[in-house]
């Protein structure tokens, strides 16, 4: 209950003074429209450069992602080969 009266308060107060001081409200208004939008503008190029940035690096990443792949495969055949080779010999020797 304390806030909606303290809001009610602060907004006739604030109507008021609005009225009485209109002209310099304007000018305030006048001179922070354009720095918000200023902000905003190089808030929005530095975001979008970063988000280039970020693509650029999972271009380069998907890069390297398939020269791994291709190693792994490799690596897992050669082992494929080796099972197989231990595999023929525990055969030899379980036959003596």
């Amino acid at each position: 209950m304390k806030t909606l009266i303290g809001g009610a308060a602060a907004a006739v107060l604030g109507i008021i003074g609005m009225a009485v001081w209109w002209k310099p409200f304007l000018q305030l208004l006048a001179g922070a429209i354009p720095f918000g939008l200023l902000s905003g503008g190089a808030l929005a190029i530095y975001l979008g450069f970063d988000e280039v940035k970020d693509t650029w690096k999972s271009k380069d990443d998907d890069f390297s992602t398939t020269n791994e792949v291709e190693t792994y495969k490799k690596e897992v055949e050669e082992l494929k080969k080796e099972v197989e080779e231990l595999k023929s010999e525990k055969d030899k020797k379980s036959k003596k």
